[in-house]
């Protein structure tokens, strides 16, 4: 058996991001603009996130409790010292005229050993003892010292032999830890996802003030130049008013924007840090742009994914080999006891306590005994019934698991569809934002020539912004589904180039590089 029994053995996590890069530190409360890629963002949150570093301790606490269950392997060292004095009979002798003193003995014993048990279930006992007896009897004195130190064994055949509490405190444990590490990759893989939507949201609400602010601009020249029509006569006031009411609208729909920029701002910010008061007047300017590349989407892929990699699913699978594992015991509990016993030790005796040590050095005086025992219950309705109990719950416990299974298909069905449609949105609001613009662009040439009126204009005007902003919406939509496609797979941290690697040093620390 290898010696996979570790008495310390602590975590760290070692985060790396494939493309390193610098992000500069964020020190001054009043910074201007701070440009930063997504990948920064992501290394960022891998070492500041409040979430994460919550998370990791529980790696940590499941592997100390993995110690805990190898203790009960430890082996128990016991010693003791005793004093006896004991004074019985005496008085009147058999002829009624003389006095008997009384016997007085004082004995002094020591007795120590060390107790324990072994991977295999065998339980065991080495110990050793010596006494001195010393007094008076019937007016004579007398003493004498006497010893042996043994080893002693038993084995069980049957219940306990294959898995004893111990074990299966041990190897639940042992999936306990997997299953921590598996929560704790899941949670570094949630924390990525949300930062990339998180940094797409900004990157949209940006271009979304940008859409607002170039409509406001363009509402107010209609009504500069409606203003100058009108003036000269050639405009009624109405067509004034309608402009000055779409002036007011879209400053209405700018400052909407930017409240939208100021939160999704505050999102990202939330993410990235663990001292939001650092971070608090920092501009977040993202330097990379919404794009959509076209993604091939395999089904079956991502199926396959799926079913290997989503940490969740890992975890589930854990649950019933570890629901298996207590079956096991629980089959095991209906046997007999069926047990070897043996001791083997050597006597001592003497005058003294060196005559005594003298003797059990030389091992000359053995004793040993050796045999079987077998207890057997009648009745057993408790642990027959734990066993059928297990039994039942493992048979759930697989059908939950199915059931999970049978989810992250649809899950991921779900995600590479709404993938493909998200993609395609962005070529068709293209296409829309294309038209209005050259819309826009002929009515305002009728408008010019007295063949359109400034209501109509107005209406081209509004369906450009929203066709604009559209646009820009798929684009943060369509990249958020492949990254939540990534989550659904289990992949993300392929995805975004995330390195997580966990190991065991002696600090006990989860660091990220």
């Amino acid at each position: 058996m290898k010696n996979v029994f570790i008495v310390s053995v602590f975590f760290s996590a070692i985060f790396t991001i494939a493309a390193q890069t610098n992000i500069p530190p964020v020190l001054e409360t009043n910074a201007a603009q701070h440009a930063m890629s997504l990948q920064d963002c992501i290394q960022q949150t891998l070492q500041h996130n409040l979430q994460l570093q919550i998370q990791r301790y529980n790696p940590k606490i499941s592997l100390y409790d993995l110690n805990i269950a190898y203790s009960g392997w430890d082996p128990t060292f016991t010693a003791s010292g005793t004093h006896n004095h004991n004074v019985s009979g005496g008085g009147l002798g058999p002829s009624l005229t003389n006095t008997v003193p009384p016997s007085v003995t004082e004995v002094n014993s020591f007795r120590s050993g060390i107790a324990g048990a072994s991977p295999w279930g065998m339980t065991y006992n080495l110990s050793g003892s010596i006494s001195d007896s010393y007094g008076s009897s019937g007016g004579g004195g007398f003493e004498h010292s006497g010893g042996s130190v043994s080893v002693s064994a038993v084995q069980p055949l049957l219940k306990n032999f294959w898995i004893d509490n111990t074990r299966l405190v041990i190897r639940v444990a042992k999936n306990n830890l997997k299953s921590s590490e598996q929560n704790f990759r899941g949670q570094v893989m949630s924390a990525v996802t949300a930062v990339a939507n998180a940094y797409y949201e900004l990157i949209y609400a940006q271009e979304n003030v940008k859409v607002q602010q170039d409509a406001l601009k363009l509402a107010k020249t209609q009504l500069s130049q409606d203003q100058q029509r009108m003036e000269i006569g050639t405009l009624a006031q109405l067509s004034v008013q309608q402009d000055q009411s779409q002036v007011a609208q879209d400053q209405a729909n700018l400052i909407g924007a930017e409240d939208t920029l100021s939160t999704d701002q505050n999102i990202l910010k939330n993410l990235l840090t663990d001292d939001y008061h650092q971070w608090h007047d920092v501009d977040i300017q993202p330097s990379e742009v919404l794009s959509a590349t076209m993604e091939v989407f395999d089904l079956q892929d991502s199926w396959s994914k799926g079913m290997t990699m989503r940490p969740d699913l890992i975890q589930a699978r854990l649950a019933a080999e570890s629901q298996g594992i207590q079956l096991k015991y629980n089959r095991n509990q209906l046997f007999p006891e069926l047990d070897l016993i043996g001791t083997y030790g050597f006597n001592g005796t003497g005058a003294e306590f060196s005559d005594a040590f003298g003797q059990i050095h030389e091992a000359n005086r053995p004793f040993y005994t050796y045999g079987a025992q077998i207890s057997v219950p009648l009745g057993s309705i408790g642990t027959r019934n734990n066993y059928k109990a297990s039994k039942a719950t493992l048979e759930q416990v697989l059908l939950t698991l199915k059931q999970d299974e049978q989810s992250v298909l649809v899950q991921i069905d779900n995600a590479v569809k709404d993938a493909k449609s998200k993609y395609e949105s962005v070529q068709a609001t293209k296409q829309a934002r294309t038209y209005a613009e050259a819309a826009l662009d002929a009515e305002q040439k009728t408008y010019a020539v007295g063949k359109a009126t400034t209501f109509e204009v107005l209406q081209y005007e509004n369906s450009l912004t929203a066709a604009r902003s559209q646009e820009i919406r798929s684009l943060a939509d369509y990249n958020e589904a492949v990254a939540n496609l990534a989550a659904q797979e289990g992949s993300t941290l392929d995805r975004f180039r995330v390195d997580l690697e966990i190991t065991r040093d002696e600090d006990a620390n989860i660091a990220v590089k």
